[in-house]
């Protein structure tokens, strides 16, 4: 056997489905989303680069600016400040500062602006860290399937 291949039985579990054959088509085909362009799913890039610039907001900005709360000291304040912000910016304009500056919004299914309860559940499990984390292969991690939206570009 070559080296370079692997074994038949590993080929799936080691390479994805895709080195199985299988072709999923591109992320949000399945939510009739563009593949590119306008309402496209957004990357993971801008999504976690939307995601340290609204943390670094919250933290100094917020936190140490205009609070004057030590984050080192109080850990649990730059949390529930983004928490704040999700709420308020992504219930009320559909994005928060990060996500604008990288051209992407938070969209229910049917394109439009999330509803507010769905807002409070996907910041909550945000805040969790973990379900970010954990994605399908429409690049919609568990906080944005429990709310039934999907981080889209503009």
């Amino acid at each position: 056997m070559n080296s370079r291949q692997q074994p038949r039985w590993t080929q799936t579990w080691l390479g994805g489905v895709r080195s199985a054959g299988v072709d999923l088509g591109y992320p949000g085909e399945q939510l009739g989303l563009p593949a590119e362009g306008s309402g496209a799913v957004a990357g993971f890039g801008r999504r976690i680069g939307a995601l340290v610039i609204d943390w670094l907001i919250c933290t100094w900005a917020i936190t140490q600016g205009l609070l004057r709360i030590d984050p080192v000291q109080q850990s649990w304040v730059p949390v529930a400040v983004l928490a704040v912000e999700y709420v308020l910016l992504v219930g009320t304009m559909g994005m928060t500062f990060g996500m604008r500056l990288l051209n992407i919004r938070v969209a229910a299914l049917d394109g439009g602006r999330p509803r507010f309860l769905s807002v409070l559940v996907r910041t909550v499990l945000l805040c969790l860290a973990v379900p970010p984390l954990i994605w399908d292969r429409d690049q919609r991690g568990l906080h944005d399937r429990a709310a039934n939206t999907v981080v889209v570009r503009m």
